[in-house]
């Protein structure tokens, strides 16, 4: 049988990849990401796997200084809706940096396409699989992104309906995700919501079980 393994130092570079990559909401100021590096991003991004091969991705660049802004208002307003809804952890919430929208090199709005009730090959019983090829394209973006030198932070604190107006975004497609992009000051070696004392990761052993779900507490 061939091997198709990588090599020692190849598999070891994948590995560090995802253990350090991190949800990066500080980045250096003045930064910049290469042409030629963000087009090396998105090509990772466009190569993930994705439910019947529909591709259901859309990247949309923000260059415009001015949109940058409104998309941050957008998510400032969110930011003070979340920690009502968090109730006595509000203000410990409203205490931590949740977004780079305004300091990231690069920011980019990743949307779910349109017409996407037309794709039924894997979709029939779990229509959901289009997000999930989508949040595929994003890891491998990350990933790549770690592997530049690159931080890349995830936000998720919008209201879709008025970020897809703000983006013309058509009706029957759906942002999901603010990315943020660019060089940081630095990886923390752990989750920043760790060291900000939010939450603590569990680990691995919690989350396997073998034949049938088994409830494991904490």
């Amino acid at each position: 049988m061939p091997d198709y393994a990588f090599t020692a130092a190849e598999r070891q570079a994948v590995y560090r990849a995802i253990s350090e990559r991190r949800d990066m909401r500080r980045f250096a100021p003045g930064g910049v990401v290469p042409d030629e590096v963000l087009t090396r991003l998105l090509q990772a991004a466009h190569a993930a796997p994705s439910v019947g091969l529909m591709q259901p991705w859309r990247f949309i660049r923000i260059t415009d200084r001015e949109l940058r802004r409104s998309i941050h208002a957008l998510v400032d307003e969110e930011r003070a809706l979340t920690a009502q809804a968090l109730g006595p952890r509000g203000d410990e919430f409203l205490a931590l940096k949740v977004e780079g929208i305004l300091d990231c090199a690069e920011l980019l709005v990743v949307a779910l396409c349109d017409n996407r009730d037309e794709h039924i090959f894997g979709r029939r019983t779990l229509p959901q699989m289009d997000f999930a090829s989508v949040c595929c394209a994003i890891q491998n973006l990350w990933l790549a992104a770690r592997s530049e030198g690159l931080g890349m932070g995830w936000v998720s604190l919008f209201d879709p309906a008025r970020l897809a107006s703000l983006l013309q975004i058509p009706d029957d497609a759906e942002p999901v995700a603010i990315l943020c992009l660019g060089p940081v000051p630095e990886f923390p070696e752990r989750p920043q919501l760790e060291l900000d004392g939010w939450t603590v990761a569990r680990p691995l052993p919690e989350f396997v079980s073998e034949n049938q779900w088994v409830e494991r507490v904490p």
